[in-house]
């Protein structure tokens, strides 16, 4: 019998798919992590028993890497993830601010989803592009040289 996320997806379908273009590898994790991950949103308790069967590496283990890289959540997130660069370089260029005007526009803490499942907010120690700090990632979209007016024009573009 397949399982089926929230969202009515079929886990078992996915982790399969996954599995399988990694040729069942336990080397592989973390990419066969990031596909399921990739297309359910978040890796949940049903893949991750999954994924250990089908590339028999214990349970534990799976979940410690998914739980340990950001770039891959356990839990379910938003339809819109932003990660807010907490690094020395964005911090020093107005970083604060900005993390202040989007938590107040948010509403939510650091590694939370918003009531609505519309925003997940985490934090990251970089984002690549020091040049240009502060900077925020919505989705696949980068936002640099940030100020705290710039927030709700954002946050609009994803209504």
């Amino acid at each position: 019998m397949s399982k089926l996320n929230g969202n009515g997806r079929d886990v078992n379908k996915i982790v399969n798919a996954a599995v399988t273009e990694y040729h069942s590898k336990p080397e592989e994790l973390i990419p066969i992590l990031l596909k399921v991950n990739q297309e359910l949103g978040f890796i949940p308790a049903e893949a991750l028993e999954l994924i250990s069967e089908r590339i028999h590496i214990p349970e534990s283990r799976v979940y410690s890497v998914a739980s340990f890289y950001r770039m891959l959540s356990t839990k379910p997130t938003g339809r819109h993830v932003i990660k807010f660069c907490e690094s020395a370089p964005c911090h020093v260029a107005g970083g604060r601010e900005v993390w202040n005007a989007l938590l107040k526009e948010l509403m939510i803490q650091p590694g939370e989803t918003s009531p609505d499942g519309k925003w997940t907010l985490k934090t990251t120690s970089c984002l690549g592009v020091c040049a240009v700090g502060p900077v925020m990632m919505v989705d696949d979209d980068i936002y640099g040289n940030l100020t705290p007016g710039q927030i709700p024009d954002i946050l609009e573009k994803y209504e």
